[in-house]
């Protein structure tokens, strides 16, 4: 992808709307929606890397109610010709056709390599990846198999939707996100789970959530990795400009 002169590339991940509920979450719906319409004045590519909802779910015919703004925003930008790539979460991981069909925003459940104008990017939401979290992993097997699958989607969905929110808030195993500290680059399981791709092929950044930290670190002289945080404490996102990387607060 070219990145002209005056143009970047965007990042942003784990907005978690709707929770701990729809009200709740509003004013952070339209602080990202406020967000989007601000760079969509010189987005290149805008990429969410996943948890945009804090749990969604496609039946064959129904969606989650709420999160209009945001839909209707993201609709608006695709439609102006502005490319917006999902990656999956582990909140919304069950997303089945509803954004590339009606918002024809591609929708990706496993890491992608990208390259910008000569700059290559590793680009993942960041669940199950790396060393540890066996328990999240076990679980999201469960998850992602067909039986599962069937089984939820002939439950009827205001009951299966009430189940999922209280588990998807309450239950930190399903959720799969720990404590929102760092403690060290040895420890954080992306850094070394980088680390291990960056011996098999050279990438100059790798940009991950997932974490709920907005982190830069040097993987080595030239590559970079990078945690974007959230849209509930910290509200960061990634820029890149077609030369430098960054990571910003909005206000």
């Amino acid at each position: 992808m070219e990145i002209l002169n005056g143009k970047s590339v965007y990042f942003a991940s784990d907005n978690h709307l709707g929770a701990p509920t729809l009200e709740a979450s509003r004013p952070r719906e339209k602080k990202f929606v406020a967000w989007l319409d601000e760079v969509k004045q010189d987005a290149a590519a805008i990429f969410l890397l996943g948890d945009l909802f804090d749990f969604w779910f496609e039946y064959k015919t129904v969606i989650p109610k709420g999160f209009t703004r945001v839909l209707g925003k993201l609709a608006e930008i695709s439609d102006s010709g502005i490319p917006i790539y999902y990656f999956v979460g582990n909140h919304d991981l069950w997303m089945n056709g509803y954004f590339e069909e009606e918002l024809n925003i591609p929708v990706f459940h496993k890491p992608q390599e990208f390259t910008f104008n000569t700059t290559t990017f590793f680009i993942g939401h960041g669940d199950g990846l790396g060393p540890g979290d066996k328990g999240y992993k076990r679980m999201k097997k469960v998850f992602k198999s067909p039986f599962f699958n069937w089984l939820f989607r002939w439950g009827h969905p205001d009951i299966g939707m009430r189940i999922a929110q209280y588990f998807s808030v309450k239950n930190k195993l399903i959720s799969g996100d720990d404590d929102a500290k760092f403690l060290g680059e040895e420890n954080e399981w992306l850094v070394q789970y980088s680390k291990k791709k960056l011996e098999e092929k050279h990438r100059d950044h790798f940009v991950f959530g997932h974490r709920h930290l907005p982190l830069e670190i040097d993987l080595s002289e030239t590559s970079k990795y990078t945690n974007l945080g959230d849209w509930i404490q910290y509200f960061t996102y990634g820029v890149f400009d077609g030369e430098t990387m960054s990571l910003e607060t909005y206000k």
